[in-house]
């Protein structure tokens, strides 16, 4: 339904009310339309009235349900601004002409329903929604909701049903259960289907607000968590590999918007692991509005670190001077962690020992969602989100290069600080992040 205003008639009724396919409590409607009238009185004998329509069908809805946002108290309404602007950026272009918030929700209005299938995906990607209908305005009229139904439901079609009604509107004449009751036995003698609340085929839901009600049916889960951006901006080590996407997704899903530190050693490699890189950026890059990917140079400190020192420490060196190297890039990015996809024990760089040792060198939290999960677990994690494909596809990675056969897993922090020492590290970083190249990677839904 556009709602697109036609016209406001007020004029003589002639004692009669006209021939228009009432409803009840003053609405009726027509092909391609809905109205409603309002009696305005007598005046000198003559019946005056006000008839309102309008026209265009029946408007639809994506109706998005939050959790965690419901339980912010007093900062509820920050949160749900920023998760309607995050869904009105992502879903620009794509058909819908309006974001508004409702009660405990957020609704997107389509232009053209043909385009709900693009709509879904994009809704679905952005962080905060826990899950969300295709959803059908009518005025708050029963008879309508009736009329709907018998359209949208087919006998036979499902064998239980449920449903749902929400009366936001108290002014409304009848309570949820009593709505529940009635509509139910309607369905019940429109299909044969059976009522089941536990375990329905399908659930038929009425939301009924102040502007009309809205009916919509099962539901499509989303991931939940809270907006990205409402947690600030963390800079992600992505390594290429199965974990940091991982744990870059699961960051963003608290609300964090990320930028991206590759570190690559081309061109003593190929520039495989850089494609990778780009690739997951990209990728991830769905569920926020823009993405930016920095590409660190690390083959010069690769060879001073070959050539001056232990075999055993070279991975431990290697991780120290990348993690001074993300923090100066976060600092820059105004970011104000950074995170890895570390897990306790995983590989010998990340013992607890190590860890401790390697943290060190960092003025910022380091942030490890990974840390206490099996790879199993981080693997399945990668299917579900989708970078296990990219993850996979063979790369020459900066850390695999010249690695010893017998690394430290127990280092001790004098040993290291005592190698640095023979290194210069403040001129290496600083030749590292002077070769920095930085990549603008938008969202694939950007409109």
């Amino acid at each position: 339904m556009t709602g697109r205003l036609l016209g406001v008639v007020g004029g003589l009724l002639g004692g009669t009310r006209p021939a228009w396919p009432w409803r009840g409590r003053g609405f009726f409607d027509f092909p391609g339309g809905w109205g409603f009238w309002v009696w305005v009185g007598v005046v000198g004998g003559v019946q005056l009235g006000l008839l309102v329509v309008y026209n265009g069908g029946v408007k639809t809805h994506v109706i998005v349900k939050t959790h965690e946002l419901a339980l912010k108290g007093k900062n509820r309404p920050w949160f749900m601004r920023r998760l309607a602007e995050n869904l009105r950026l992502a879903t620009g272009g794509a058909g819908v002409s309006r974001v508004w918030q409702g009660q405990l929700m957020i609704g997107l209005t389509l232009e053209d329903e043909s385009r709900w299938a693009e709509v879904r995906e994009r809704v679905r990607d952005c962080f905060g929604v826990a899950k969300f209908f295709l959803a059908y305005e009518f005025p708050q009229d029963l008879g309508l909701i009736r009329d709907a139904l018998r359209e949208r439901l087919a006998p036979g079609g499902f064998g239980s049903f449920r449903m749902v009604t929400n009366r936001g509107d108290k002014r409304f004449p009848m309570t949820s259960p009593e709505v529940n009751r009635e509509m139910g036995r309607f369905v019940e003698g429109l299909t044969g289907a059976r009522v089941d609340l536990s375990n329905p085929e399908l659930s038929i839901y009425l939301d009924i607000q102040a502007r009309g009600i809205l009916l919509y049916f099962d539901e499509t889960p989303a991931y939940g968590g809270l907006p990205v951006g409402a947690s600030g901006r963390v800079a992600v080590m992505l390594s290429g590999g199965i974990d940091s996407p991982v744990a870059a997704w699961h960051m963003m899903k608290r609300g964090c918007s990320a930028l991206f530190v590759h570190f690559h050693s081309y061109p003593l490699v190929d520039r495989s692991s850089i494609e990778k890189a780009s690739e997951l950026a990209q990728l991830l890059g769905r569920h926020q509005r823009h993405s930016e990917l920095f590409l660190a140079p690390l083959s010069e400190i690769q060879k001073r670190v070959i050539v001056e020192t232990p075999p055993s420490y070279r991975v431990l060196l290697y991780r120290r001077f990348m993690l001074r190297i993300a923090e100066a890039l976060a600092q820059g990015a105004g970011a104000k962690a950074i995170v890895t996809g570390e897990s306790c024990g995983q590989v010998s760089s990340q013992t607890l020992d190590n860890i401790a040792v390697v943290d060190r060198v960092a003025v910022m939290p380091v942030l490890r969602p990974l840390i206490g999960l099996n790879k199993e677990e981080i693997v399945g994690m990668a299917r579900n989100i989708g970078t296990f494909p990219i993850s996979i596809q063979p790369d020459q990675d900066c850390c695999s290069l010249f690695v010893p056969k017998h690394p430290e897993t127990r280092a001790r922090l004098p040993v290291v600080e005592r190698l640095e020492a023979g290194l210069p590290v403040a001129e290496l970083v600083a030749e590292s992040l002077a070769g920095v190249v930085r990549e603008q990677i938008p969202s694939p839904y950007a409109g």
